[in-house]
């Protein structure tokens, strides 16, 4: 009888799977209450109350009023609603972001710069974090949005938001002082950073936030973006008003309700991951770093999600790696998901000085729930054959 290979999932920053528990939350909504809460009668008004449930699960979540949630399609329109939003509510103003976020976030550079919105991308260190006063200098008196990513989702770097946020608030000040009225926001895209960091907006001190279900073990094609009360944005989609008119079109109430149900969970899980995870996660990239001296470890050493390991290694393209553990039952990815079929090299990579033959040899390994000692035993000791059959090629 042949032997099945349970395959050990290392994507877990591509997608996660959904949690038992937030599929049995939504499965009512999936099959016997399926009315448009927007209706009056009274089996609308059930959806209408699952629909309110999950905005105030997610509310509670990041520590904010229901008033500022908006539900999404995910992360990639939560962070252009966030983006685009605010710029459109400010014509000819002035952005900053940083050289290592999603592309959902830089993708607006070009289409908001042919609507009169310049931007300034700002490099960040060799470990991937960005410096504060490299983005206090790209600030100017047009600046009306500053955005960040909590974690990158590529090579995990945690960002110093709070000092950030501070940054924000000093430069307020300084415009209270000599009267420009001009507003100035931080945004932040905390997608990966969901199941592992505590998302406080208070102490955070973010005006928006973008969040994004299929991450978080909850459905795919779910998200929300937090907007502080009193930041003014213009919506991108425009329709029947749902959303509090910030966000138009029938509410996906099952999705709705397995975000609110994946969030829940996360809560009560959160920092036991953390601290499950971060030693397996350094014992991977220790082991991997031994059997594979000239392996280069991408982002910060510490500063970095619990679940995430980086490597670029020199002689082995990145595809084949990939193609090759998925041969021994290890699933991982070169970089994001998001641009999988892209001939370029990952812009994250470029963008802490790997060289773009160095940035196509890079492993990305992100665990999850489901990861255990095993699969970091197995994956130790399948790698070095794999990296030697590569460079003999």
């Amino acid at each position: 009888m042949t032997k099945v290979i349970v395959p050990i999932y290392l994507d877990h920053a591509a997608a996660t799977p959904i949690d038992p528990a937030v599929l049995e939350a939504m499965r009512p909504y999936r099959e016997d209450q399926f009315a448009n809460p927007s209706s009056l009668y009274s089996a609308a008004r059930v959806t209408r109350l699952a629909v309110e449930g999950a905005r105030a699960t997610v509310a509670d979540f990041l520590g904010a009023k229901t008033t500022e949630i908006i539900f999404t399609s995910g992360g990639t329109e939560g962070d252009n609603l966030a983006v685009q939003g605010v710029l459109r509510a400010h014509p000819g103003a002035h952005w900053v972001a940083t050289a290592i976020e999603h592309d959902a976030v830089l993708g607006c550079v070009e289409p908001l710069k042919r609507d009169g919105h310049e931007a300034a991308v700002v490099p960040v260190k060799p470990d991937g974090v960005v410096d504060v006063a490299a983005i206090a200098s790209a600030i100017s008196d047009r600046t009306v949005l500053i955005s960040v990513m909590l974690a990158n989702n590529e090579i995990g770097t945690i960002q110093p938001i709070p000092d950030l946020a501070k940054l924000v608030a000093d430069v307020q000040a300084d415009r209270a002082k000599r009267d420009i009225k001009l507003p100035l926001y931080l945004h932040t895209d905390a997608v990966q950073a969901a199941n592992y960091i505590n998302l406080s907006v208070s102490r955070l001190g973010v005006d928006l936030l973008t969040l994004n279900g299929s991450k978080i073990y909850g459905p795919k094609g779910t998200g929300a973006l937090y907007v502080r009360h009193g930041t003014t944005i213009e919506p991108l989609i425009y329709g029947g008003g749902q959303e509090r008119g910030r966000r138009s079109g029938t509410e996906n109430v099952a999705g709705v309700v397995g975000l609110g149900a994946a969030l829940k969970l996360a809560a009560t899980t959160r920092d036991a991951e953390f601290y499950r995870l971060a030693p397996l996660r350094d014992q991977l990239i220790r082991g991997i770093q031994a059997a594979i001296p000239d392996a280069i470890l991408n982002g910060h050493p510490s500063r970095r999600l619990p679940n995430n390991v980086n490597f670029t290694i020199p002689g082995a393209e990145g595809e084949g790696l990939v193609l090759y553990l998925d041969n021994a039952g290890i699933l991982a990815s070169t970089g994001s998901a998001c641009s999988t079929g892209s001939l370029d090299p990952s812009h994250v990579l470029i963008a802490i000085g790997r060289t773009p033959d160095e940035a196509n040899s890079s492993l990305r390994l992100t665990l999850g729930r489901s990861t255990d000692q095993a699969a970091v035993d197995k994956v130790i000791e399948t790698l070095p054959g794999i990296i030697h059959r590569l460079r003999t090629l």
